[in-house]
């Protein structure tokens, strides 16, 4: 805890640096916010550096959960300390839709926040994007504390691939990638016609999938700056693949990437959408009627495959940037892409939601039944990537499906009790479960949270953590066999 503090004191340092620079008069408060942070941190960690450290498995699950819980409420203080959100549920709604990189925002108007308060909440997304744990675990063992247990609670998935046996090592080469992702992409954006800070902002914001954007009507403002947009595209999709791909590809190994059935998936999935996306739009959405660049400069054709091609990618792997109100488009298209807020990207990627393994693995599953249905004595397995899946992975994948749609209707039952009418109560549910951002109903791409109900901001942010962590890491704490001795 201690440790996670201090990282966070640090990158509120930066957004002090950046706010200094700026001279947007926040500057002092800001880093009054990092020394806070830092002090309480530096407590926590020098009074516990005599203890046990060896890391359970119990050990792992309850520092993850905590860890997040401690990130966000402080990652509040700039927001407190510059008193640019001073009310607490509005304060840990978009601190922890920061850290989730969901995206979602209470903000009405964000161009007149100082840069710094602006630049500290796409940290909130860059630091959370991968997970501040796996960050961590590269530092841990100079304490003393193995991180294989932290690193599963964090990730939770059925790809054992590794790219270093240590797992130090391999938390150090995902934030490699993570970094010079991050680095290509703002050099990118600034050639493309963004200014840096726009740039070095939506590049943290796309890497971590998560969707802050500095302007209100979010990437929609360079709509006649088709280049911002295609780079932008391809990031997100990159970042919704599973970022071990993204090192077999630097180390030469691209055959491994498109053997890999789920990328397949993922690739084949999101073309067959924005063809269908596409073609709806080409032929029944009037483009300046949607905040769309003007297709008599780019033509209509290039307009409708560009903004179809957005929003299917933003949505798949839940980044939330938009370029247009997809929820305004038609009732196809926004029932569609309610749809698409159970998707998901990849295992192994900054993404939230279902994640396209799970839903490729229970297909499979779901077809060998009819195959045992006429061959009850034959031996069928399962496979993936060419390997035989262990029976217990389909049970996890059957448990997490289950326990996500109980978690969506749940939660829409609690929004619709505040008060929320029916499309929205299910929009914001599914859109900060899955960590989407975006929803559909009053919650659309052309509106804030801000209107939530003061409860329905907090419970909102659960079901932001919950989706983050992937169900299980939350749910197994309030289960009794959790805390028993067995």
């Amino acid at each position: 805890m201690g440790v996670l503090l201090l990282f966070n004191g640090a990158f509120m340092l930066l957004a002090t640096f950046v706010s200094f620079l700026a001279k947007d008069g926040s500057t002092i408060n800001i880093l009054l916010s990092a020394f806070s942070v830092l002090i309480v941190g530096l407590i926590l960690m020098l009074s516990t550096k005599n203890h046990n450290k060896q890391i359970q498995k119990r050990d792992g699950y309850i520092i993850v959960t905590l860890g997040w819980l401690l990130m966000s409420f402080s990652g509040m203080m700039p927001y407190f300390f510059t008193n640019t959100i001073p009310e607490f549920s509005r304060a840990i709604f978009e601190t922890t839709s920061g850290y989730t990189a969901t995206g979602a925002t209470i903000l009405n108007d964000i161009e007149i926040l100082p840069k710094g308060i602006i630049f500290w909440r796409s940290i909130t997304h860059w630091i959370g994007g991968m997970g501040i744990i796996v960050l961590t675990i590269a530092i841990l063992p100079l304490l003393g504390v193995g991180g294989m247990q932290l690193f599963s609670a964090e990730a939770p998935g059925i790809n054992s691939d590794k790219l270093h046996p240590r797992i130090t090592d391999t938390a150090k080469r995902l934030w490699y990638i993570y970094v010079g992702f991050t680095f290509v992409e703002t050099i990118l954006l600034k050639i493309a016609g963004m200014n840096f800070f726009d740039a070095i902002n939506h590049s943290m914001s796309t890497i971590a999938t998560g969707g802050f954007s500095t302007k209100n009507v979010s990437v929609s403002y360079w709509n006649d700056f088709p280049l911002i947009q295609y780079i932008i595209i391809f990031f997100m999709f990159i970042s919704g693949a599973n970022f071990v791909l993204s090192y077999f590809a630097f180390t030469g190994k691209i055959q491994r990437i498109f053997r890999d059935e789920e990328f397949k998936s993922y690739f084949i999935f999101i073309s067959l959408s924005v063809i269908l996306v596409f073609a709806i739009l080409f032929n029944n959405v009037e483009l300046n009627n949607t905040n769309f660049s003007h297709p008599e400069v780019y033509g209509k054709l290039e307009s409708s495959f560009r903004h179809a091609l957005f929003q299917v990618v933003a949505v798949v792997t839940t980044t939330g940037f938009v370029t247009g109100d997809f929820a305004g488009w038609t009732s196809f298209l926004t029932i569609f892409f309610f749809g698409l807020m159970f998707v998901g990207g990849s295992a192994g990627s900054t993404s939230g939601g279902i994640k396209i393994v799970r839903h490729l693995l229970m297909i499979k599953s779901g077809f060998l039944e009819f195959k045992r249905a006429l061959h009850p004595n034959a031996i069928v397995r399962s496979r993936y990537n060419g390997s035989i899946l262990d029976q217990s992975i389909i049970y996890n994948i059957s448990a997490f499906f289950i326990l996500y749609i109980l978690s969506f209707a749940f939660g829409s039952l609690i929004f619709a009790l505040l008060g929320l009418e029916l499309d929205s109560a299910l929009g914001v549910a599914a859109a900060t479960l899955g960590n989407v951002g975006p929803a559909i109903g009053e919650f659309g791409p052309s509106f804030s949270y801000d209107q939530l109900p003061y409860f329905g901001k907090l419970w909102a942010s659960f079901l932001m953590l919950l989706g983050r962590l992937e169900l299980f890491t939350v749910i197994i704490l309030f289960t009794s066999f959790f805390w028993g001795k067995n």
